[in-house]
């Protein structure tokens, strides 16, 4: 019951903190595109990929602290329901070019985040 409580726990910070991120991230380069959708997913794909190369390399994350920060934390923060919704709409509008865009950078930003977070990990802890 512990780890569940740990879970939503870490959950409610990860949506609070996507919902800042996201904001943030449209006050500043403007809402034509999903930027705050691909700043959050680019970003919890960097720190999903490190943490779990730490997590399961070391000590430094504890064992009962990896379940609510990859589940909890980085579920709650991630965004690919919306990335789903957002593409769907601008195809909808007729968008292609835009939903294609969206399609492709979160692909190739997000897959390229989490190689260069397991590769952070590898570099501060060692390991494969």
């Amino acid at each position: 019951m512990k780890e569940i409580f740990a879970i939503a726990l870490a959950g409610a910070l990860g949506t609070l903190s996507r919902y800042g991120l996201s904001g943030w991230s449209y006050r500043l380069l403007g809402e034509r595109f999903a930027y705050g959708t691909l700043v959050v997913n680019v970003l919890g794909c960097l720190l999903l990929g490190m943490v779990m190369q730490i997590g399961l390399t070391g000590d430094i994350i504890p064992q009962s602290w990896r379940t609510p920060i990859a589940i909890g934390f980085f579920g709650a923060f991630t965004t690919f329901s919306t990335f789903g919704y957002e593409t769907i709409r601008y195809v909808e509008d007729g968008a292609w070019g835009l939903a294609l865009l969206n399609i492709a950078t979160n692909l190739v930003l997000c897959l390229a985040a989490v190689a260069i977070g397991l590769a952070v990990g590898r570099a501060l802890l060692g390991g494969n």
